[in-house]
């Protein structure tokens, strides 16, 4: 940090004219400021993908496992039970037979959701300025591959 003629700390500048230190920080005591929580559950093949279609509303297992192409019943179980763990799905069994379970966005899920969609839009926004990236990096480093 910099200390300006008022007395004001303000931080460094770097030489694109944004602040030099990172913006995500959390302190010395926290090391990763839970970001391995958050990359643990969205980092996944599948969380994201049920978490999205849980947030149009209440879907049944089978209307899940339609939804999500590609995701086999044992890793459903296996996806929607860690959103459950994480609070993040509500699931409610119904006493009926054969029984019928339904799975919710619980408050924090949706405010999950709602990170994800800010995602989404900023990938949106930037696909083809990253493609022109990518291009241009592969253009000039052809020997790379690290796709």
């Amino acid at each position: 940090m910099s200390e300006t003629h008022t007395g004001v700390t303000t931080p460094p500048i770097d030489g694109f004219g944004r602040p030099a230190e990172p913006v995500l920080s959390c302190g010395e005591e926290h090391e990763d400021c839970g970001i391995r929580d958050v990359l643990d559950r969205i980092g996944d093949k599948w969380s994201v993908l049920v978490l999205v279609e849980l947030a149009a509303g209440t879907r049944r297992f089978r209307e899940l496992l339609r939804a999500v192409p590609g995701i086999s019943q044992r890793m459903l179980t296996l996806t929607v039970r860690r959103l459950e763990r994480d609070g993040l799905v509500h699931r409610t069994v119904h006493a009926t037979v054969p029984p019928r379970v339904d799975y919710v966005l619980t408050a924090m899920g949706h405010g999950l959701t709602l990170q994800l969609k800010a995602l989404a839009d900023w990938s949106a926004g930037h696909r083809e300025a990253i493609a022109d990236s990518r291009r241009r990096w592969d253009a000039a480093h052809p020997e790379a591959d690290i796709r």
